[in-house]
């Protein structure tokens, strides 16, 4: 019976997006295969880690790009984009918790990729009078990044919703982010 790649992704986002430091064992637990059998598939905990991390940043590139966010108003494709992103929020949440990948160029260099398509987004509401001016580009960039990692540890733990999940991100992340009526 050949084991399912994507499943032991998956299974290792849900391991290592709560516990980083989570040991191979454990892991090939979640994926209902032997240690042997996830050393077949990955040869050790760094390749593992850096294709889940690489995974996860194309997944985010496949999300940018159905939401269309460079066209259009920029408050609709900020909500197009939490549409897209929510139901991948844990790979958020493993990327803004593995500090492994840091040391890796590459997966620096696809995450500045996606991180800048955010940022040109913040900046263009900006330049549109639709987001708050006072807040850089950058930082609401980070802020959504950071809050879609806390919906996937939120519906992880079962703290929130998966149905609630985007809805619960664009109010919080919309009330802070938007500009109030008087600054129009």
């Amino acid at each position: 019976m050949a084991t399912d790649r994507d499943a032991v992704l998956e299974a290792a986002v849900g391991v290592l997006s709560r516990r980083p430091t989570a040991h191979l064992d454990e892991i090939a637990r979640a994926a209902g295969i032997s240690r042997a059998t996830l050393h077949r598939i990955f040869p050790g905990r760094e390749a593992l880690i850096r294709e889940v991390g690489a995974t996860s940043l194309r997944r985010l590139a496949t999300a940018l790009d159905a939401a269309e966010i460079e066209s259009g108003d920029p408050e609709a494709a900020l909500r197009r984009l939490i549409a897209m992103v929510v139901p991948d929020a844990a790979l958020c949440a493993f990327l803004a918790g593995e500090n492994q990948l840091f040391d890796d160029p590459e997966i620096n260099d696809l995450w500045e990729v996606q991180d800048a398509r955010v940022r040109a987004l913040f900046l263009r509401g900006q330049q549109q009078g639709v987001f708050r001016i006072e807040l850089s580009a950058g930082w609401l960039s980070e802020a959504f990044f950071d809050l879609v990692a806390g919906v996937g540890w939120a519906v992880q733990d079962g703290r929130l919703a998966p149905r609630d999940s985007a809805f619960s991100l664009a109010e919080l992340l919309l009330g802070g982010a938007l500009r109030r009526p008087e600054q129009r």
